[in-house]
């Protein structure tokens, strides 16, 4: 199974993510996850290391129902603090690639007020898998 990502010329280039996505197979739906360890507690105050935390805990998922990484078509990333996740982007990114490799699917970005258990970052995803 394939995921095809869809980037029309006609639309800004994408920096990190791509403008849609297609493909074949069961849909799996990732419950939003964040920074914590198996106890259910914050792995650290840090941003780049919660992030690093719950896209691991994705991938996690994915891989539990049977799929990859590249099986994601959709994530949506919640933050308190998207200046802080902007001047982190780098490290970010080093983090996402880690679990993700260079697999860019639509991706969602949104400020809120806050997060369950103070955390800094969640992140839930769709995938198709096999």
């Amino acid at each position: 199974m394939a995921t095809t990502l869809i980037n029309p010329p006609d639309l800004a280039p994408p920096r990190g993510f791509s403008h849609g996505a297609t493909g074949s197979g069961r849909l799996l739906f990732v419950a939003g996850q964040t920074g914590t360890d198996q106890g259910g507690r914050l792995v650290s105050d840090d941003l780049v290391a919660q992030f690093d935390r719950a896209i691991s805990g994705v991938a996690r998922v994915v891989e539990a129902a049977g799929g990859r990484p590249e099986d994601i078509v959709k994530i949506n990333l919640l933050v308190v603090d998207q200046g802080e996740y902007r001047a982190r982007g780098e490290q970010i990114g080093a983090a996402y690639r880690q679990h993700m490799g260079r697999h860019f699917p639509p991706m969602t970005l949104a400020e809120v007020k806050g997060l369950w258990d103070g955390a800094k970052v969640e992140i839930e995803a769709v995938a198709l898998v096999p």
